[in-house]
């Protein structure tokens, strides 16, 4: 008798069910004057946008500090559901599925620190991948090891593009030509 399929094992649009919270792409408090936005598309193998991915993101603050208030989930006291985020905390982590055409958009601050290339860590669950994938998103003038490891095409994988006032886009494909750089973690 074989084992029962994990969700790892199980292949399938199965991520947006309780995953993704009211305001999980607020990670900086509405209004913030340093706030950025940061957008984009998944895509998969054949270039078609991925409707039901859920994207992860990570960051350190302005700083540099990966430090994180206790918590800023609301809870609904009756039923015990997530109703959002306080609205005041800046977290760092944020979490959004992507809409009917693959895209997500999320609201931070810039990344700071005394690194040489500050980054946003990026976490991507979606259809037909048994293992969440992990990549970076470098924004504009960005240097440092990995991306002067990789070959200039590879590279421009990992960037952010400036859209405007405060606005990058930053697009993920899964595979193909123009596959997005993805990280392994062991």
């Amino acid at each position: 008798m074989s084992p029962l399929p994990t969700p790892s094992h199980t292949v399938g649009p199965f991520f947006g069910y309780a995953l993704a919270f009211p305001g999980g792409g607020d990670i900086v408090p509405s209004g913030h004057p340093e706030s950025i936005t940061l957008h984009g598309q998944v895509y998969d193998g054949a270039g078609a946008p991925v409707p039901d991915a859920i994207v992860e993101f990570w960051q350190t603050d302005s700083e540099g500090s990966p430090a994180r208030p206790p918590g800023s989930m609301r809870r609904d006291p009756v039923t015990g559901g997530f109703l959002g985020r306080n609205g005041v905390d800046f977290t760092g982590f944020g979490r959004v599925p992507t809409d009917a055409d693959g895209h997500f958009t999320v609201r931070t601050l810039p990344p700071g620190g005394p690194a040489p290339a500050p980054y946003i860590s990026v976490c991507v669950f979606a259809r037909g991948l048994t293992h969440h994938l992990f990549t970076r998103a470098y924004f504009p003038g960005a240097e440092d090891r990995l991306l002067s490891s990789l070959a200039p095409e590879r590279r421009a994988t990992l960037m952010a593009t400036a859209e405007g006032h405060h606005t990058f886009r930053f697009d993920i494909r899964l595979q193909g030509e123009e596959e997005t750089v993805f990280l392994d973690f062991d």
